[in-house]
């Protein structure tokens, strides 16, 4: 807590800043911050007079106006696979999904419907008869967990279909008179006979998440931190009472099967005749002008809505012309999701710490005040490295803007200079490594800064941390805690120490117990015998990573082979380039590296990778986004053993690009390379 001096004059800066900054809102119409860093200004003008009162002036920007500023479910496979939705965050990336698609139907009039985004969980409702069954989580896509129970606790789902009365069911056959099958329409509001599934989406209004907060605070219980996480932990309780407590809310916006209706404008209608709530602000929007205008409007009333949205769906309006342009990936190409902008918030830069990799590169962490984004508390985020500290202008003391979006790690975007009282100390990287003391360097024409002593403690934990890492040798239960204990008492210091230990070596240290112990040292016993590529990657070589990794042991065979490679050797390999070769032949000729390899060799025996002949052979590979069927790892590895090339990045020797869930920026340049591109399911039938 500030001290009264301190406050006073923070106080003076804070309503300096939110003046210039309301001009240039109200006024200029040209706000260079965004309206979430403004408002994180205004809540701590806000809170520090609150501390103070006697800092409270009538000019102050908050006297403005007063006001209120399981793995115990049953598997459920889905009919109909529900997919995710492509994201835009800007009006261009919109325009630009909207050209994508008349280019594909040059002859179609496009028209759209937009739907807020609710922040909530995806759910499958399943009727028979007209009576609800059945509730499912969405999962995979393909395969979910039947939550029955647990929404059956939310009001807002029907647990009977509602059947319309005449005068409704003749109000929507005139509103969409020529538009629908007339007589699909009213068997759908007619009869319940059969199967009828419905989606939508299970959320937490604000006001009940406070009143939540407020039981579960005086129990003694963890609060939840946000209405998203909060329906999300709801729907997997194994206890249905607590669902019941924590009265969650549900909007539908999906309609499986074909019922005479021809817009998603009708399918809407259709719900709400059927007893199921919509969002009442959805609306059909003629073209992308109008859309960008309701996005607009929602950005403006989205703090005002009694629950939480991140965006607006967009779905072309036609539903023959949806299913006609298909799906990319788990992605219907005919919806997007736009985004609002991510969450930023201001906090001061209290210090700036340093933490050491395993190739002893030293990346500068700025230790900011406590700040709320996307729900999550942030106190920590990345500054890379001196050049980007530079580029900033960050100072310690400094008031900066901390922007988090979704799940990407916090990062500064800006500083805000006028906020600066003269006390702030600039940053200067340490000439000495913080863990061992060790001097450091930096070489000319590279960006990191690293710790010359290669015994540095950091270093080697992170390294062999790499070591038995997923893409590495996969030696699981050999997390951070455990590996800082193994190197603390002096049972390992290197790679070949892991296959010295004996269950005696562990008992006795924390969380370890016969049972334990023995089944630590089995499952390091188990990777005595790695594959090449796999050992290659676990050495940690500098600038090798898993795809090098395989292409150099496909090309060596041997690591005998790969060892005694000349430089020339190393970068006929396909990828592997000066700085690569550089790299391998600096390891494999550096004394003390080589004495630790050798020491290695003696307990591990890297196996013998052959070129697979098979009918993939000549074919080069890139994967993009998350598999269902199979991880990515084993989908190269399928298709290595059947003669093919895997590559991290495209390029026009690339064959094919599987997509898969969230695509990266690779799918757009096979794109524009005019490179294949594959669905999960066209990748499955090439493999088979």
């Amino acid at each position: 807590m500030m001290d009264h001096t301190t406050a006073a004059s923070r106080v003076l800066k804070l309503r300096k800043e939110i003046d210039r900054y309301r001009y240039q809102y109200h006024v200029l119409n040209a706000l260079e911050i965004s309206e979430a860093a403004l408002d994180a200004l205004k809540h701590e003008l806000y809170t520090l007079e609150q501390q103070y009162p006697d800092l409270i002036t009538p000019d102050s920007p908050t006297q403005r106006v007063a006001g209120e500023a399981a793995s115990g479910f049953v598997k459920v496979t889905h009919a109909v696979r529900m997919l995710s939705i492509e994201d835009a965050f800007s009006f261009d990336e919109v325009e630009a999904w909207r050209d994508r698609l008349q280019k594909l139907r040059p002859r179609d009039v496009f028209d759209f419907y937009a739907d807020p985004k609710m922040d909530g969980l995806a759910m499958s409702l399943l009727y028979r008869d007209g009576r609800f069954i059945r509730g499912a989580t969405r999962g995979d896509g393909r395969v979910g967990e039947d939550v029955t129970q647990n929404l059956r606790t939310i009001e807002a789902i029907p647990m009977q279909l509602r059947i319309p009365s005449d005068q409704e069911v003749a109000g929507f056959l005139k509103r969409f008179h020529g538009a629908c099958d007339e007589s699909l329409v009213r068997r759908l509001f007619r009869s319940s006979i059969g199967e009828l599934e419905v989606r939508g989406e299970a959320y937490m209004t604000k006001a009940q998440l406070v009143r939540l907060n407020t039981i579960l605070k005086k129990r003694g219980e963890p609060e939840l931190a946000n209405p998203r996480n909060a329906a999300a932990g709801t729907i997997r309780q194994l206890d249905a009472r607590i669902a019941a407590e924590r009265k969650l809310s549900f909007m539908a916006y999906g309609l499986i099967g074909d019922y005479g209706l021809q817009t998603m404008e009708q399918r809407y209608a259709a719900l709400a005749l059927l007893g199921f709530p919509v969002n009442p602000i959805g609306r059909r929007c003629e073209s992308l002008g109008v859309v960008k205008a309701v996005f607009e409007d929602l950005g403006k009333r989205r703090e005002k809505l009694a629950y939480w949205i991140d965006g607006l769906v967009l779905s072309v309006n036609d539903l023959a012309l949806q299913e006609s342009l298909g799906v990319v990936g788990k992605t219907p190409r005919a919806m997007v999701a736009w985004k609002f902008p991510a969450e930023q918030g201001t906090t001061i830069v209290r210090d700036i710490v340093v933490s050491v990799g395993r190739t002893g590169a030293l990346t500068p962490v700025a230790v900011m005040d406590p700040v709320k984004l996307v729900g999550t508390t942030v106190t920590h985020a990345t500054l890379h490295n001196e050049d980007e500290i530079r580029r900033l202008g960050v100072k310690i003391g400094d008031t900066v803007i901390v922007e988090k979006a979704g799940d990407v790690i916090p990062k500064i975007i800006r500083v805000l200079p006028g906020m600066r009282t003269g006390k702030e100390k600039p940053f200067r990287m340490p000439t000495r490594c913080p863990i061992c003391g060790s001097p450091v360097s930096r070489k000319e024409g590279e960006v990191a800064t690293v710790c010359t002593n290669r015994s540095c403690f950091a270093q080697e934990l992170a390294r062999l941390l790499h070591f038995v890492s997923r893409p590495a040798l996969d030696i699981r239960g050999l997390g951070d805690k455990i590996m800082e204990q193994l190197i603390q008492e002096g049972l390992v210091r290197e790679e070949a120490d892991l296959y010295a230990l004996i269950p005696d070596d562990l008992i006795g240290l924390e969380g370890f117990a016969d049972v334990s112990a023995k089944k630590l040292v089995d499952e390091i016993q188990a990777h005595r015998h790695p594959p090449l590529g796999r050992f290659l990657n676990a050495l940690g070589i500098r600038h090798v990573g898993e795809e090098t990794a395989a292409d150099l042991a496909t090309r060596f065979g041997t690591f005998a082979s790969l060892r005694s490679a000349t430089k020339e050797e190393l970068m006929a390999v396909e990828g592997v380039g000066e700085i690569v070769a550089d790299s391998l032949v600096t390891f494999f000729h550096d004394r003390r590296e080589s004495d630790r390899l050798n020491r290695l060799l003696e307990v591990v025996t890297p196996q013998r990778a052959e070129k697979k002949i098979g009918k993939l052979e000549g074919t080069t590979w890139v994967f993009t986004g998350s598999l269902t069927s199979l991880s990515r790892e084993e989908a190269k590895e399928r298709v290595r053993a059947m003669g093919a090339d895997v590559s991290e990045t495209v390029s026009k020797k690339t064959t094919y690009v599987v997509v898969g869930d969230d695509p990266g920026s690779k799918a757009e340049k096979a794109q524009k390379l005019g490179v294949e591109i594959l669905t999960e399911a066209d990748f499955l039938k090439k493999v088979q």
